[in-house]
């Protein structure tokens, strides 16, 4: 037997340090490249409303795969909360290099940080299923 630091089990990156770094930066790659390829629809006339929705099916449902297992650290947290504002900055249309804040751009797309809030969500969720399961 070969002995790895890290492999992918399921679509998720098991790692021997046991930490969930790799993983969400891959998820959030994964899910930028998703964005990326709806971009078109994501940044086109439609109302603010519906690409908000769209966001949060199609590119959260990448970013989010299998975050009930997740154990989140500060780094990781950032690395969420960043990934969230990315997104909500290019529905806007607001270049990096725009002084523009992030509660301003929270305004503007009428939203409260709520990624993290999301995962605890599955998270609770998660765990109810395996407490009913026994």
């Amino acid at each position: 037997m070969e002995n790895v630091e890290h492999f992918k089990y399921f679509g998720s990156i098991v790692t021997t340090d046991a930490l969930c770094t790799k993983e969400v930066k891959a998820r959030i790659a994964m899910a930028k490249a998703a964005f990326v390829k709806k971009r078109i629809l994501l940044t086109s006339k439609l109302g603010l409303e519906m690409k908000k929705k769209l966001v949060k099916c199609y590119i959260w449902s990448v970013a989010l795969y299998g975050a009930e297992t997740w154990t989140l650290r500060k780094k990781e947290q950032k690395y969420l909360e960043s990934f969230e504002m990315w997104c909500w900055r290019r529905i806007e249309k607001i270049r990096w290099t725009d002084r523009v804040t992030n509660e301003e751009v929270l305004r503007r797309v009428n939203e409260q940080r709520n990624i993290l809030q999301a995962i605890t969500r599955r998270k609770a969720n998660w765990q109810g299923h395996i407490m009913r399961r026994n």
